[in-house]
């Protein structure tokens, strides 16, 4: 089959990438592990991580759109109450840590609404439950890419002239022979100042299981124990003397240990609970008195840091081990957690609707960290850390904007953490070009940054960024017939000037930024 652009990967990023190169006119091509797209919003079941800007900019129209469309869902159900229906601004599961925490099938659902029309005009291709296995590489230019159906094993030859990588782990850099990076770089590589002396290409950030949990005093949702309860119930944390399973996690800001509870005001001097963390239905918005709670369990106790499921041996066996801690702690939720009254567990079970799956579970693991390619450009820590610069850093060539900590969650061979300050940052379009590969984008998490600063460049807005520019640079690229290195040498400023057209941000105005 013969295609302008394959997106290899159906990512938030991936399905960015797929409309932008579709909006153009290109005959585009998108194959997706699961049976949605959508990646951190809909498979992983993780809400918009943001900065405290967005509600006004610092992200692309697209997705600043998005986010309208999401409250346009909300209020226009019967049963939302009159206050969330009368407010420009709400978060719909008034949670603590996403300024529009909202469940995975409403992102679903809009998301596949924005890519139908180029599915009913025939610009666009999707193929569900497939995934590349194999490729055909000349002369540093990728022919062709060999995809699988996973549930028919049937295989089938994608040609295109560009292919984009928008797989949350960036799987198609190796079957491509691409340069890439994974794990931590030594400080002697990167200059970083919070790099290891040693790197080490298996120390990544963990994965986390997502489950959904409503909240029902009346029933009764306890599921079995499972087979590797007490393994998982007993097992030490490298970072104090506590088990996994407590009320304590790791203030990677502090390096010490932090007491949280289950719900908020529970222990009078933690106000913040974990249950409205990533609480997506807050029953304070509806009018019906049957409508519960539901959270999506995305807390330190559920991070996988026992492996990895990529360059890894026991890669198979890392992601069965990742649904199993994830069910041993709803279990824990149930039975064993101690409560501020001195009782155990919490009347919480298991919503498979909210996943669009049969056990709670969501579709795919939480992917923090990706295969990283070796781009004309590796963004750094001293590029966007406020230890290293007394003003803002300014992108000549940059595609777009971003702000996030440098968040490293524990990782799975040093079992190290990290919290840190960064100014808000943009993205550089030579960390988008390969150092060899002629015709390969990174469209998702797998752009040129290192270990450290993909701790600030993965999350949501960036990824969706990302990936409508990676959809927007392989149709420019094809439309005036010059490669990526051509673009990035003699054209950044025309690229530049359409992506300021389809309301891409690419740099900051701190005159509307409060310190």
């Amino acid at each position: 089959m013969k295609f302008d652009i394959a997106v290899i990967g159906g990512s938030l990023g991936g399905v960015q990438a797929a409309i932008s190169a579709a909006k153009t006119g290109k005959k585009v091509y998108m194959c997706e592990e699961t049976d949605w797209v959508g990646g951190q919003l809909t498979t992983q079941g993780v809400p918009p991580d943001e900065h405290k800007w967005i509600e006004e900019f610092g992200a692309t129209k697209s997705y600043l759109n998005y986010r309208e469309d999401v409250r346009k869902h909300y209020r226009s159900l019967p049963n939302i109450s009159d206050e969330i229906k009368n407010r420009d601004r709400f978060c719909p599961g008034n949670s603590w840590v996403s300024r529009i925490a909202h469940e995975p099938k409403v992102a679903k659902n809009i998301l596949n609404s924005y890519l139908a029309p180029y599915i009913q005009n025939g610009t666009l291709v999707i193929e569900y439950n497939t995934v590349a296995v194999d490729s055909l590489v000349m002369n540093d230019v990728i022919r062709s890419v060999t995809v699988k159906n996973i549930l028919s094993h049937e295989t089938k030859k994608i040609e295109a002239n560009y292919f984009l990588d928008a797989t949350d782990c960036g799987d198609l850099l190796p079957l491509v022979h691409a340069e890439y990076r994974t794990g931590a770089e030594s400080k002697a590589e990167t200059g970083e100042l919070h790099a290891p002396e040693t790197g080490n290409p298996y120390d990544i950030q963990p994965i986390t299981w997502v489950v959904a949990l409503e909240l029902n005093p009346e029933g009764d949702y306890k599921i079995p124990k499972p087979e590797e309860y007490e393994y998982f119930k007993n097992l030490d944390v490298p970072y104090d003397d506590n088990k996994l399973f407590s009320w304590y996690a790791p203030n990677a800001e502090t390096q010490k240990k932090v007491l949280f509870s289950m719900f908020d005001n529970e222990v009078p001097e933690k106000p913040l609970g974990l249950w409205s963390y990533r609480r997506i239905i807050d029953t304070k918005n509806y009018k019906d008195p049957s409508v519960k709670e539901v959270s999506l369990i995305n807390i330190p106790q559920n991070d996988f840091s026992l492996g990895n499921i990529y360059e890894d041996i026991n890669a198979k066996v890392n992601r069965e081990l990742a649904k199993e801690q994830t069910m041993c702690l709803v279990y824990w939720l149930q039975n064993d957690a101690p409560r501020a009254d001195g009782g155990k567990g919490y009347p919480v079970g298991l919503r498979p609707d909210i996943m669009g799956t049969e056990d709670g579970l969501a579709k795919a693991p939480y992917i923090r960290e990706s295969r990283r390619i070796v781009a004309k450009k590796t963004i750094c820590e001293q590029d966007v850390s406020k230890k290293f610069n007394k003003v803002p850093p300014t992108v000549k060539d940059s595609v777009g904007v971003g702000h996030y900590a440098i968040d490293i969650h524990l990782t799975t061979k040093t079992h190290s953490f990290l919290y840190d300050e960064t100014y808000p940052f943009e993205i550089p379009l030579s960390a988008m070009i390969p150092v060899r590969i002629k015709n390969l984008i990174p469209a998702c998490k797998n752009i040129g940054c290192t270990h450290l600063t993909n701790g600030c460049y993965r999350l949501h807005p960036v990824e969706w960024n990302v990936g409508e520019v990676a959809g927007l640079l392989a149709a420019y690229a094809m439309d005036y017939n010059v490669t990526l290195e051509e673009i990035l040498e003699n054209k950044v400023e025309n690229f530049q000037q359409l992506l300021v057209k389809e309301g891409i941000q690419l740099h900051w105005d701190y005159t509307k930024m409060e310190d």
